[in-house]
């Protein structure tokens, strides 16, 4: 499977055409508006998600509530569109409006001076439209499909956040993904520990006060995938690889570990290394999971663990300095609206591109025509796995 995404920030509308999705998916607008609304919420956000309200539209590769096995156009509206229609808009301004509109001043922490000096770009609006993290509406959206994939094959996914500006959650632990999922969503900012999540609240707050953002760490957790999904043999076709880069793919994600990651420098073999266990009931099991659900590139039954953390947001309301690439004079970078946390938010983004590439690695390796043969594949692959 893959997908495309095109649109700005602030033009007409966002838009993913999703190709590879197997036929007989149940899919309807609901699926995907949820996850929608709940990339919108999360406490520390800034006054855009006010005035957006996202929707999505599916315009092809779905009839009477299923997939055709055709590509899936979905498309989301810009609401603050119609303040930008004059400078967002795809005809041409007169000379004298376009260079009093034209941006020549980056900030730090953004695709800014990067994306002109690499286009040729003299506004640098043509870069932060398309950088910023408005895209990853659509990303959430095609995430949505994918976990209907999951949700089909009895593969469960959700995201938490664990750590917001060094307030970092004692309570991980969970009974089931339903009991996670259910906490979480009523956790302002996505917390499965109450006290640690009242905390992350006030350093929000604090940060704001001092017009300042701070970042964090968020967890993703899917359980039910069977055992060797994924590849040895080449480095592309590594699983484990694969969601590395789809984490470090979100906008301002700056690191990423499976399992206990970086711990794993800290102990010694004997304490990291999760032993096989095996009983007539479940098949191969291991006594912990370290490793996160990953032995060589592929899955080993065990639930996936996968972490990414997030730097603070750039666009500061004490703003840092910079050169104009005009004048080459030095000014502090200019405040827009912003949020001062998107930790919980992106913790929706991360649930989406992490389902994306299991649900991908699923319909490659089990077959990618019709839901109904990848699941007899799957299951006639689990029984084999469990008697091996």
């Amino acid at each position: 499977m893959r997908y495309l995404t095109a649109g700005e920030s602030h033009g007409p509308q966002l838009t993913t055409i999703i190709e590879g999705v197997p036929s007989g998916l149940s899919l309807v607008k609901e699926d995907i508006n949820n996850d929608l609304a709940r990339r919108q919420k999360g406490y520390g956000r800034g006054r855009r998600m006010q005035i957006e309200r996202d929707q999505a539209n599916i315009l092809s590769g779905v009839r009477q509530g299923y997939t055709l096995g055709s590509p899936i156009t979905l498309t989301v509206e810009n609401r603050d569109f119609q303040h930008w229609k004059k400078i967002m808009g795809a005809d041409p301004l007169e000379d004298d409006e376009e260079v009093k509109r034209q941006i020549s001043r980056p900030r730090p922490g953004h695709a800014d001076l990067n994306g002109a000096i690499k286009y040729g770009h003299r506004d640098i609006r043509n870069v932060l439209e398309r950088s910023s993290a408005r895209e990853t509406t659509v990303r959430v959206a095609a995430g949505a499909v994918a976990k209907r994939i999951l949700a089909d094959l009895g593969i469960k996914i959700a995201g938490h956040v664990v750590e917001i500006g060094g307030v970092k959650a004692s309570r991980v632990t969970y009974e089931s993904i339903e009991e996670m999922q259910q906490i979480t969503e009523e956790s302002p900012v996505r917390c499965l520990d109450p006290d640690a999540g009242e905390k992350m609240m006030r350093a929000i707050d604090e940060a704001k006060e001092n017009g300042d953002s701070i970042g964090g760490i968020v967890e993703v957790i899917a359980e039910g995938m069977p055992i060797g999904v994924g590849s040895y043999v080449h480095y592309d076709r590594k699983l484990d690889a694969k969601l590395a880069s789809a984490i470090m793919s979100i906008n301002a994600f700056k690191g990423v570990e499976i399992g206990i990651g970086f711990e794993a420098a800290e102990k010694p073999g004997s304490q990291v290394h999760d032993e096989i266990l095996w009983n007539e009931a479940e098949g191969y099991t291991r006594g912990t999971n370290n490793a996160g659900g990953f032995e060589g590139g592929m899955t080993t039954g065990m639930p996936v663990v996968v972490r990414g953390v997030m730097k603070p947001i750039p666009t500061l309301y004490k703003p840092l300095q910079s050169v104009d690439i005009d004048t080459k004079e030095a000014f502090k970078a200019s405040i827009e609206r912003s949020d001062s946390c998107a930790v919980p938010a992106a913790s929706v983004v991360a649930e989406a591109v992490v389902a994306w590439e299991l649900a991908d690695a699923i319909v490659s390796q089990f077959g990618n025509d019709q839901m109904e043969k990848i699941k007899e594949n799957m299951k006639r692959h689990q029984s084999q796995a469990k008697l091996f």
